[in-house]
């Protein structure tokens, strides 16, 4: 029996964000297991190997933020334009996988390299990582607050300006939503998974098919691990600088009522980088990192007193909290979103999202807090496990490779052991 082969598509062939962590740690962990794995993305400077076994194929770049031509070029890959769509036919053709699993695809791919799959007949399953296949904006937000009116009104979008308060933008993204709609997605989508049971919930709460939709939490990453260290006085947030993540709340909150004895140690990058280094670098109880590699995460974690995620966004299946946790550090964590479904009994706090007062009382009950981290470490080492997400996946696969070859009588030919 042939080799089984995954294509694993993402927009970004390196760590850009939590998404793209995922789906290169996703791509190592089934080469381990024997499968025959590649990843598609768009080409990009910063990408680089998943593994020397893992080939990487690309789409032409393409910029959002240069030039007229630039930014026009980048409509049309929006729209499934500008060569994605031969590029994807080529990896297909060349690599012939037996499933495709995509991650992050809009706005740099495009859902175009669904349709292509899904035409040439070969299973699809798809990881959401934001709302846009429900909300055009991704984030549910609207000048800043919680907003679902693109639930029911599909011209949302445009009338509140929602993408980046620009017409052009908005209306781009109307566009986007139509030509990508939900009832061809659910035609070309053969699984749709949700990392949290929250997103299972606004996927079907939109109309997707409940039968179509999985919920398989993200596991912890590779380079994460407990290490018995002596805990030292500070707590951290770790991960992007930008408004929905809640970081302006959380340094503010810190800024005006320091914690005891504690610092708070900032590692990330974002759009909200220079304007956080200007407002708040000068207050002692706050220090700026910059962007640390993992095992700079893994450090920063394992000697946190504690961590927080203070999200002001329906955060879907955080690896910020499961990278603590895995750790074996607590979180105090905004009740918003999935993150809910991440911190149990004694793995950490939760308090309102939004709430300044609400956040400084978690963070000095934390604080005072005498944490099992052994137990902690425990718990998530269960509940993320890398092997359990895969025999959990292995499942979903079989399922669908199954149904595509019930379904198409010429495809009776595809035959995939899925045993480990």
């Amino acid at each position: 029996m042939s080799s089984r082969g995954i294509l694993i598509v993402t927009k970004f062939g390196y760590r850009r964000g939590g998404a793209e962590a995922v789906a290169i740690d996703l791509a190592r962990l089934l080469h381990s297991h024997g499968w025959r794995t590649a990843i598609f993305a768009m080409d990009f400077p910063a990408n680089a190997p998943a593994s020397p076994d893992i080939p990487l194929f690309t789409a032409p770049e393409v910029s959002i933020d240069g030039s007229a031509a630039d930014k026009a070029r980048a409509a049309r890959r929006i729209l499934g334009g500008a060569g994605v769509g031969a590029a994807f036919r080529r990896a297909l053709r060349e690599f012939s996988p037996d499933i495709v699993h995509f991650h992050n695809i809009h706005s740099y791919l495009s859902p175009e390299v669904v349709r292509i799959a899904a035409m040439s007949g070969v299973p699809t399953v798809w990881t959401l990582h934001d709302y846009k296949l429900i909300c055009p904006a991704y984030t549910f937000l609207r000048a800043g607050k919680v907003c679902e009116e693109c639930l029911n009104n599909p011209w949302a979008v445009v009338r509140h300006r929602c993408m980046k308060r620009s017409l052009a933008a908005s209306l781009l993204a109307r566009a986007e939503a139509a030509r990508w709609s939900a009832k061809k997605l659910q035609r070309w989508t053969d699984a749709f998974i949700c990392p949290s049971r929250f997103m299972a919930a606004q996927m079907e709460r939109s109309g997707y098919n409940p039968d179509s939709i999985h919920t398989l939490c993200n596991f912890t990453t590779s380079g994460i691990r407990y290490e018995k260290r002596p805990r030292r006085p500070y707590f951290c947030y770790a991960g992007r600088l930008s408004p929905e993540k809640g970081i302006d709340t959380l340094l503010h909150t810190v800024a005006e009522a320091p914690p005891e004895g504690l610092t708070l140690k900032v590692a990330g990058d974002g759009p909200m980088a220079r304007q956080l280094h200007e407002r708040y670098g000068r207050c002692e109880a706050i220090e700026f990192l910059g962007q640390l590699d993992v095992a700079g995460i893994n450090t920063l974690l394992s000697e946190a007193s504690f961590s927080v995620v203070p999200s002001e966004w329906y955060e879907n299946n955080p690896l910020s909290v499961i990278e603590s946790l895995s750790a074996g550090t607590p979180v105090a964590g905004a009740a918003i979103g999935g993150i809910p479904e991440l911190i149990g009994d004694g793995d950490g706090i939760l308090f309102e999202p939004c709430d300044a007062d609400s956040l400084h009382r978690a963070i000095t009950t934390a604080a005072e807090t005498a944490w099992d981290h052994d137990a902690i470490a425990a718990r998530a080492a269960e509940a993320f496990s890398p092997d359990r997400h895969y025999r959990r996946l292995t499942e979903i696969y079989r399922s669908v490779i199954a149904d595509t070859a019930h379904n198409d009588s010429t495809s009776g030919s595809i035959q995939v052991n899925l045993e480990n």
